[in-house]
């Protein structure tokens, strides 16, 4: 039977699909999963009713979290992803082929269950690549274990990290934090690069701009990132961090030129041609966040 699926991504905004048809509900130890269908987007799931990924829209998300900084890196081989029960970023970094070591540090073993049976088109099979870990369990743990190694071991430590969380309202508030992202630090290579996502500069610009904030104290450079993804119903944010790495100082020569030594064609929303625009915030988002933004010191 059919029903609408609404989303209220603010308290004066609600979207949603009229003809949703709920495959699975589930509930955790942490939180409410449930699996749909939809006519406009396919297969999706929800966490305590918010919308994280689809098949008809996941390779916009995914494609713009992952490629990115991991071009920026001139080889990364070690990648780690925060959440990401779903498999959709590990699939994207498995495309890398100097990649190999992927950690899926995910807290929900029933999220990886459910989006395994009812998600294939996501994971797309990456789970059963050799190169790829499974972690189920709290994200900050393990990477609290992974500092304390990585101060006697380089292998431990990891070129890229993809917050695949669910926003700072929820059980991972704790991972967006300054004192995460210190102890994060500890975990990663001297070149190394954080990628994540923001929000809708629309509906949570305040929120957006204190991860900025944050970011901003931790990472010497930090670089905004935009596109319309529809399962998200808005414009949204996500950014890169990094020490060392400059995704937006790339040219789309370089791009290509990377995209080709690393055989990576046929993504379906990003490409070297569409790199910049990526980083290219309009005057309207600009203005936006200012409200919310920390002065520069």
């Amino acid at each position: 039977m059919s029903a609408p699926l609404l989303f209220r991504p603010c308290t004066d905004a609600v979207y949603g699909f009229p003809n949703a048809r709920r495959l699975a509900s589930v509930d955790s130890r942490y939180q409410r999963i449930e699996v749909w269908d939809t006519p406009q987007l396919g297969r999706l799931f929800t966490l305590d009713g918010r919308p994280m990924t689809s098949t008809g829209d996941e390779f916009i998300y995914h494609e713009c979290m992952v490629h990115p900084a991991a071009l920026a890196h001139p080889s990364p081989k070690a990648a780690l992803v925060l959440g990401g029960g779903d498999g959709g970023a590990a699939r994207q970094l498995l495309r890398h082929p100097g990649i190999e070591r992927i950690v899926v540090a995910e807290l929900d073993a029933d999220v990886v269950r459910l989006t395994r049976e009812h998600l294939p088109d996501v994971h797309g099979g990456a789970f059963d690549d050799p190169r790829v870990e499974l972690v189920i369990g709290d994200a900050a743990h393990y990477v609290a274990a992974t500092a304390a190694a990585a101060a006697t071991t380089a292998a431990a430590q990891f070129d890229l990290v993809v917050f695949d969380l669910t926003p700072p309202d929820s059980p991972a508030a704790g991972l967006y934090t300054p004192a995460f992202y210190a102890q994060l630090k500890q975990a990663m290579s001297p070149a190394s690069a954080v990628s994540l996502h923001l929000g809708s500069p629309y509906f949570h610009a305040k929120r957006v701009a204190g991860l900025l904030d944050d970011l901003r104290q931790a990472f010497a450079v930090v670089r905004t990132m935009s596109t319309f993804i529809p399962l998200y119903g808005s414009l949204w944010m996500m950014a890169t961090a990094s020490d060392t790495l400059d995704p937006a100082a790339l040219t789309a020569d370089d791009l290509a030129s990377r995209l080709a030594a690393r055989r990576i064609d046929a993504l379906k929303h990003y490409d070297a041609a569409t790199h910049a625009g990526l980083f290219s915030a309009s005057q309207a988002v600009r203005d936006k966040l200012s409200q919310f933004l920390k002065p520069s010191r």
